[in-house]
Parts: C-alpha cells; structure tokens; sequence
C-alpha cells in the first residue's frame, strides 16, 4: 500500500478519490464480471486481491461508487493501468476524462519513464494523455491465458 497522499477531487457533484476505505467492492466485481468484456467471470477472491495490490481509484456520486479504474505501480517509474470503467448510466458526462486527469496530475504518479494499457475501445480517451501504441512492439512480450476465470466441467484436464 501507498502511503502517499491522494487528496480528494470534487468536481460537477462527482467525487474523484484514491480512499481505498470507499472502494465498493461488490460493484466493482458486478461490474468486472457481468459487464466488461475484459474481465467475464473473474471471481471476487481475485478482484479483492487485485484492489489490495494496487493503488485504486474511484468516482463516486451522491456516496455511490459510479466508475473505477486500478494502477498497478511500483510507485516511481512504471504504471500498469487497468479496469477502468464509468458505469453506463453515467457515460457522456466527461467522467473518464475527469479520472485520467485526477489520476495523471497526481503528485506521486510525476515522472514516471513508463506507463501502460491495453484497450479495445478506449484509444481516442487515453490518446489525449499521451498514451501510443507500442513504439518498439518487437521489444513487448506476454503470457496470455485466455478463460482463466472459466469454471471447469468436472472431470475435465
């Protein structure tokens, strides 16, 4: 855990906050597991412990949790940002623009040499914060295990 200091951004009603004591666990997990496609069936032990090994972010409104995204950062050159989402019933509000704002003008997040992403959707937003593709792709490698959440029938190898 950090113990750098993420003051609290109010803005248009919404609150933006790195108060880990906020975060709304249950929804997160709704969320990552009914609704992303990035995260179909993750199991709730797996996001709690995702949550617990990285610094979290999250935008609420009226003291409900409307949106999240999760950094995990060794907390002085690299960032690997990960699940972020604004809830549908609170997209076109600029709220994910708002986020990355509120996460990338952090005091403790400054210079980083490198940050990273993976989005199927997304370029456009995180292109407007410096975000490109690969700029050395032959360089990137990774071990990908696709259906890692999928339960297994009984029996099967």
């Amino acid at each position: 855990m950090s113990a750098f200091v993420f003051p609290d951004l109010i803005a248009d009603g919404f609150v933006y906050s790195a108060d880990r004591a906020r975060l709304d666990v249950p929804y997160i997990h709704q969320y990552l597991s009914e609704r992303s496609y990035w995260a179909q069936h993750i199991p709730l032990e797996i996001v709690q412990r995702s949550i617990d090994n990285a610094l979290c972010f999250g935008i609420y409104h009226d003291g409900k949790q409307v949106g999240f995204a999760r950094l995990v950062t060794d907390y002085a050159t690299f960032g690997y940002l990960g699940d972020v989402f604004v809830d549908e019933a609170y997209r076109g509000r600029g709220l994910s623009k708002q986020l990355m704002q509120y996460i990338f003008e952090a005091e403790p997040l400054q210079g980083f040499r490198r940050m990273v992403l993976v989005t199927s959707d997304a370029q456009g937003l995180y292109s407007q914060y410096g975000f490109r593709p690969l700029e050395f792709p032959e360089r990137y490698m990774e071990l990908r295990r696709t259906n890692v959440y999928q339960k297994k029938s009984p029996g099967a190898a």
